[in-house]
Order: structure tokens, then C-alpha cells, then sequence
């Protein structure tokens, strides 16, 4: 933990929340050092991020434009994606603990635990839309589309799911990890593959393409900000390249380990963004295409053309198998840090509860009553799509603002802390950051505008609903943080936490 040296003097009291005075500095207490038993490698971290990042799910949206979806994904891929790549890399190398802690070091207790939250409370709004898609790929496998419309099958997919990936996660250990890597081997990488093949084929053996391939497709066509606002919305399509920097101590070597994995990760994300979009665009027409089944309609196209129509449903299987993967891996990562914050007295001490396993229980415990009670909405109202979809897009103007407080953070952090050892750094770190930050900005700031076709209330007040949903959401760290109590800090007089060693790497099967 750090100590008052850190310079955010209002936050450096040994009240709760606080770091405890006799901790030691930031530059000894939070450097990255190498773990007893690694457990994670290059690879396998790789794909960790790649099924948080790369859901197939947003493909069919992006396919409409053809090859002008390329140009989409470059975009927000050089200005995001590459940005959060590297300062990721770089805080990850010099400070365990992800978010919650690069942030604290930088602007104090108070962001620190407002940034963590911000990614723990979007992802629990986002579990019941990706769970949403496992229950249009397995109606696929059931071999009854019409199941994808039934609200019933969806909330019950959500919940059981949902809670077989809590189960997963409560056990401890590193069985997240190696579901998470196989789940996206199987469930995202090769079904990416196998549209890009399909695709292949079908452009080279003459079949009819159902978008324009010439060279002048590649430039989408502009509409004044309907157009820009496209470009900046596909920035979430990014999102999660950080998240998991909290599991960079489990690696052999982390310095130089974490930032290979990055890149890893991030060639991958393009690829599987990219040339899967295409092969769906070249086979489906637009007008058919859905959110919730388009990959599965173009996997019917092809297997129903070469004559092997069985094999949509064993495809649906692992796209499902994808899509769960990213579950487990979201359920074990943000709310580990939401733990860390917790542990230092910002949170009641029935949110700080940890099972046998050394597992964050309480929190799991809140967000799954979180999720049930959103999936119970596709039971009570049926056709609650929009507004649905409308939540999600507010609660990721939230992940933005947690974007905009890391990009700061890693800039103070450079002239706060510059003898903290990194690993890897940054060339040009305040303009890569800048660049990040004022394309989140703008991401943020057209969150206020109502998509294109929304009717679930007046276009007039969307801007007042987005700002309330952002205060309900976004405000309870601070309230958390303003009614703190010292009885919540439960740290020993050292300020140790057992956050501040993963608990992968620290609470082995001996260790129990």
C-alpha cells in the first residue's frame, strides 16, 4: 500500500479507505515482482483477453457495411485500442492490481475506487447481453430458431448460466483461466476461422457476394454525425484490453511477458473483428442479418450451400462455448478488484466476505442477484429490447469514464513516479494517453445522442435519461466513500492485503 509520499494529501489520513501509515511506499509496495508459482503464460493470457475483448456477437452489426466495416474497425482500433494496448502494458509493469490501484497511486483512494467500480458495474449490466447471445446460438443447436424470441428461454439461459460461471469462479484456482483459454480456442478463434475460410472460398470460387467488393467499398459512406457516431461507438467494441493486468503476477515474467501478451492479444482481436465480418457480409444479405443470430444465419448459408446443413448446430455449440468463456473470465476479473478496494475499508464488511477458496463470495453474491433480477426482465417484458439496449449503451459511457481516469493516471504517474521500475514504457506516453483519453471523450459525449431507430421514449429526453442512469451508476463509490466507517477497515496494522497478491498465485490447494 502506498503511504502520504504518494502526494494525494487529502486522500493519505489512516482513516478507513485509507493507506495505512506504516505501509510502505508505492515505489517498494506496488512494483510488480515475480510469484512463487506462475501459473499464466504468453499464450494463455492472450486468449484470456481475446475472449474478453473479441465477442463474435458484434460481427453482424459491422457486416452490413461490407468492406466499409474495415475502415470502421481501423478507426477506433489506432485511437483506443493500440492507446490502451500500451498504457496498460506500462501500468500493469510497474503497479500490480489493475484499475483500482494504477488510478489510486495516481489521483487517490476516492478515483481509484470510482474507476474500479465503473468496470465492475457496466460488465454486470453487459452479462445478461452476452448470455442473451448464448441463448440465440443454443436455440440454433436445439434445432428451433423461434426459441432466440422467447423471453422465458432467454432468462432461464441467462440465469443458469450465469450462475454455473459464478460456480467456476468460486472454486479458486486457475480453472477460470483454462476454461477461459479453451472456451476461446473452440468458441471464438475457430469459428472466427471457419467463416474466414468459408468466406475465402466462396469470394475465390465465383459464388455471388451479397455486398460490393470493389476498391471503393472500403470507405463507408458519410452522413454528417450519424457517421461519426458510428466510428466512435465501435471504441466499445475494444473495450477490456486491461482487464486482465490484475493476473500479470501469475506470469513467468511479467515484464516482459505482459506487454508480449498485449500485442498478442490485440493482433488477434483485428483479425477475428475483421475477416469473420467480412465472410458474414458476403453471404448473408443486410437486410436479414440480426444482432442475436446473424453469425448463425451465415454459418446456414454455407453449410446449406456445400450440403452439410447438420453443421450449424455444432458450430452454435461453440459459439456458445466462446461466448460462456468470456462470462467466467469477466466474472473472476473486475470483481477482484472491486475486492481490493473493499478490502481497504471502502465497502461494508459483508461485501469483503471471501469463501474457503480465498474467492471474493459477497461480491460474487451481489452481482449474481444483479443479473437475475435483469434477466428477469425478458420474462416481464418480452419486447424490452430497445430500452435494453439502451442501458447497455449508458452503462459503457461509464466504462468510458474509467477509460478517461486510466489514460490520466498513467501521465501523473509518469511525472509523479518516475523511479517506479516499468518494465515496459511508453514512447511519447502524454500523446498515446491524449489520444485515448480525447477519443473516449468523444465516445462519452455521443452516448448522449438516441441511436438510430430508438422509440422506447421521446428523443428529447434520451440526454436526461442517460445523465440519471450515469449518476445512479456511477455515484454510489463516492457515496460508499463519503459514509465510510473505520470499522469497515479490516487490514492488519501493516496495511497488507490479501488482494495485493493475486489470489490464484497466493491460495494454492497446500495453502487452503
Amino acid at each position: 500500500m502506498s503511504s502520504s509520499n504518494t502526494g494525494a494529501t487529502p486522500e493519505s489520513s489512516p482513516a478507513a479507505g485509507q493507506p495505512r501509515p506504516t505501509a510502505a511506499r508505492t515505489s517498494a509496495a506496488t512494483q510488480v515482482s515475480r510469484p512463487a508459482v506462475a501459473i499464466l503464460g504468453v499464450g494463455q493470457l492472450a486468449l484470456l483477453t481475446l475472449v474478453v475483448v473479441a465477442s463474435l456477437r458484434s460481427l453482424p452489426a459491422m457486416a452490413t457495411y461490407g468492406l466499409g466495416s474495415i475502415m470502421l474497425y481501423l478507426i477506433p482500433a489506432i485511437v483506443f485500442l493500440v492507446p490502451t494496448a500500451l498504457v496498460a502494458a506500462e501500468l500493469a509493469t510497474g503497479w500490480k492490481g489493475g484499475i483500482y490501484v494504477w488510478v489510486r497511486e495516481a489521483l487517490g483512494n476516492r478515483w481509484g475506487f470510482t474507476a474500479v467500480w465503473l468496470q465492475w458495474i457496466q460488465n454486470v449490466v453487459w452479462f445478461p447481453t452476452q448470455l442473451a447471445f448464448i441463448a440465440g446460438a443454443l436455440a440454433f443447436v436445439f434445432m428451433d430458431p423461434s426459441l432466440s424470441s422467447s423471453g422465458f428461454f432467454t432468462a432461464v439461459v441467462i440465469i443458469v448460466f450465469y450462475w454455473g460461471s459464478t460456480f467456476v469462479t468460486l472454486r479458486g484456482g486457475n480453472l477460470f483461466a483454462k476454461l477461459g483459454s479453451w472456451g476461446g480456442i473452440l468458441g471464438t478463434l475457430l469459428p472466427a476461422a471457419l467463416l474466414i475460410v468459408f468466406g475465402a472460398i466462396w469470394v475465390f470460387s465465383g459464388e455471388k457476394s451479397q455486398v460490393p467488393l470493389d476498391a471503393s467499398a472500403v470507405i463507408p459512406p458519410f452522413t454528417g454525425l450519424a457517421s461519426i457516431v458510428l466510428i466512435v461507438s465501435n471504441v466499445l467494441a475494444y473495450a477490456g484490453m486491461e482487464v486482465n493486468a490484475v493476473h500479470v503476477n501469475q506470469m513467468k515474467d511479467p515484464g516482459k511477458g505482459y506487454p508480449r501478451s498485449v500485442f498478442l492479444a490485440a493482433g488477434l482481436i483485428l483479425l477475428v473483428f475483421i475477416l469473420p465480418t467480412l465472410a458474414i457480409s458476403v453471404a448473408v444479405p443486410s437486410k436479414e442479418l440480426g444482432l442475436t443470430n446473424g453469425i448463425m444465419l451465415a454459418f446456414g448459408v454455407y453449410f446449406d450451400h456445400w450440403g452439410m446443413g447438420w453443421a450449424t448446430a455444432a458450430v452454435s455449440a461453440l459459439i456458445a462455448a466462446g461466448a460462456l468463456a468470456s462470462v467466467i473470465t469477466w466474472v473472476a476479473g473486475p470483481s477482484k478488484g472491486v475486492l481490493a478496494a473493499a478490502e481497504t475499508g471502502l465497502l461494508p464488511p459483508m461485501l469483503q466476505r471471501r469463501n474457503k477458496a480465498g474467492v471474493q463470495s459477497g461480491i460474487l453474491m451481489l452481482q449474481g442477484t444483479i443479473v437475475t433480477i435483469l434477466a428477469a426482465i425478458f420474462i416481464v417484458v418480452p419486447n424490452v429490447s430497445a430500452a435494453f439496449v439502451a442501458l447497455i449503451d449508458m452503462a459503457a459511457a461509464l466504462y468510458l469514464i474509467m477509460y478517461m481516469l486510466m489514460f490520466a493516471s498513467a501521465i501523473v504517474l509518469r511525472r509523479k513516479e518516475p523511479t517506479v521500475h516499468r518494465a515496459y514504457r511508453v514512447a511519447a506516453l502524454p500523446l498515446v494517453a491524449g489520444v485515448g483519453f480525447v477519443a473516449c471523450l468523444a465516445a462519452f459525449l455521443l452516448a448522449f445522442i438516441p441511436p438510430e431507430g430508438f422509440t422506447a421514449f421521446p428523443p428529447a429526453a434520451y440526454p436526461w435519461v442517460v445523465g440519471a442512469v450515469i449518476v445512479v451508476l456511477g455515484a454510489p463509490p463516492l457515496v460508499f466513500y463519503a459514509i465510510r466507517r473505520p470499522s469497515w477497515d479490516r487490514r492488519p496494522p501493516d496495511g497488507s492485503l490479501l488482494s495485493d497478491a493475486h489470489p490464484e498465485a497466493t491460495v494454492s490447494p497446500e495453502g487452503r
